[in-house]
């Protein structure tokens, strides 16, 4: 397939809508898994850094084909993605470095640094989504 220049606006709201009622059910289970004690606590817990990696995946693949030349190398948030994805997937959980992406991790989403675990929090998470959305909007509208 090849690159994609642009994605309507509708496009993209819809991807949009798509991960709010992801989190939303997160946000259900989250909280029925808390209020049930101790052991709902630590199972939501347990969840949340896998269901938030998964989003992530989730992520890049709903702009997965964009073209690299308008996506940029200044550590956006659409660099920020491609890196967490590419981590978790190659580099076991782990985030790498990009040598062509300028990743400065105060001023990134996640402020995760190179060689740190990827743990991602929903707050986290919520924080890179946002700035993904509006990367995307801006770069590919």
């Amino acid at each position: 397939m090849s690159s994609v220049h642009s994605y309507s606006r509708e496009y993209i709201d819809r991807c949009e809508q798509q991960m709010r009622v992801q989190l939303d059910a997160y946000d259900l289970l989250a909280a029925a898994a808390r209020a049930s004690g101790d052991a709902g606590a630590s199972a939501a817990s347990a969840f949340e850094i896998h269901f938030f990696a998964n989003l992530v995946l989730v992520l890049d693949s709903y702009f997965a084909n964009r073209t690299r030349a308008l996506e940029g190398k200044d550590g956006n948030a659409l660099n920020e993605v491609r890196m967490l994805r590419a981590s978790h997937l190659r580099n076991g959980g782990v985030l790498a470095a990009e040598p062509q992406i300028k990743y400065v991790a105060e001023r990134s989403a996640t402020k995760l640094k190179i060689g740190d675990r990827i743990f991602l929090t929903e707050t986290r998470f919520r924080a890179l989504s946002a700035a993904y959305f509006a990367e995307i909007g801006h770069r590919f509208t």
